[in-house]
């Protein structure tokens, strides 16, 4: 059984918590990612004592799972005696499992499995959210078109407003801030505010 004081708990929660590692992350394919290096590199400053393990099963594989439902890894993360596990399908780079992957494939599931087990205790977990959300049903092969023509001028205007909310967020909202913020608004982007979002920013801001 872990043993850990319940206030030390809550210290490294709200240490990763309040740590902006933004200036980290990398847009693919129109998600956002913390790099592996980083976010160790990030964690270890705060707890040098972090240890992690990746899950095997009785052969010694890395990875569970078959070719019909494709493939799954599992790591642990342990800090000041509290371990936390989390898992990941490996996947391609549209984000899809894979049923026949490569061993660099796994390898860089498991990279990214650690990233996220160490948003299990906070460090960028607002990268995360929405993650879980359904899927909109769109196709691959969408055309590209201007999304201002025929435009609503509603629309228009929450535009503006976004970018005066953005302005506001990157010169008036500081680093230790910034994170709770969006998570607060459940965004890894300040411009993603919905309409509700955006009064309630502007509002609680005096903008």
């Amino acid at each position: 059984m872990d043993t850990i004081i319940p206030n030390r708990l809550e210290k490294i929660t709200n240490d990763f918590l309040t740590l902006d590692v933004s200036k980290f992350t990398e847009e693919k394919n129109k998600l956002t990612y913390l790099s592996w290096a980083n976010a160790m590199r990030e964690a270890l400053k705060i707890y040098s004592d972090l240890d992690y393990d990746i899950i095997r099963d009785e052969q010694g594989k890395a990875y569970f799972g078959d070719e019909k439902t494709g493939y799954m890894v599992y790591t642990t993360v342990t800090i000041e005696g509290k371990t936390r596990m989390c898992w990941l399908p490996v996947m391609d780079f549209r984000n899809k499992s894979m049923l026949n992957p490569t061993t660099f494939d796994i390898n860089k599931a498991i990279m990214r499995c650690l990233t996220k087990n160490l948003a299990m205790f906070g460090l960028g977990l607002y990268i995360y959210a929405g993650e879980d959300l359904p899927e909109k049903d769109k196709s691959l092969d969408e055309p590209v078109v201007d999304k201002n023509i025929d435009k609503p001028k509603s629309d228009l205007k929450l535009t503006a407003f976004k970018k005066q909310i953005k302005e506001h967020f990157e010169s008036k909202i500081s680093k230790d801030i910034k994170p709770m913020v969006l998570n607060h608004f459940k965004v890894v982007d300040i411009t993603l505010l919905n309409e509700e979002q955006v009064k309630e920013y502007k509002e609680k801001y005096k903008i």
